[in-house]
């Protein structure tokens, strides 16, 4: 989980502008990669189900985008934050109902 944690510092540090970002999803909701971006970008701001969510859209939208880039850095930031965190059970479920519905 440590190295989970480093690694998303990593990542978020250099994901943008978090405005910039919000406003580039609003104009473009279908750009994967701009989204991924805002997802990381929240979770360095601390705004952990935020990033969830823009996660999960990613996959609502396109489950197989990337070889699964959304799916799998979900799971990675469920790993660092850790299975019993409010926002990653929220974000669990909201996963399950996405995919077993």
């Amino acid at each position: 989980a440590a190295w989970s944690v480093l690694e998303l510092a990593q990542k978020s540090a250099g994901a943008g502008d978090l405005g910039d970002l919000e406003r580039r999803v609003e104009a473009a909701p279908g750009e994967h990669q701009v989204r991924f971006d805002l997802a990381l970008a929240l979770y360095g701001a601390g705004q952990r189900a935020d990033a969830i969510d823009q996660l999960i859209e990613i996959i609502r939208r396109d489950r197989s985008w990337n070889d699964e880039a959304a799916r799998k850095e979900l799971l990675q930031l469920f790993e660092a934050m850790g299975l019993t965190d409010p926002d990653v059970i929220a974000g669990r479920r909201k996963l399950s109902a996405l995919l077993f519905s």
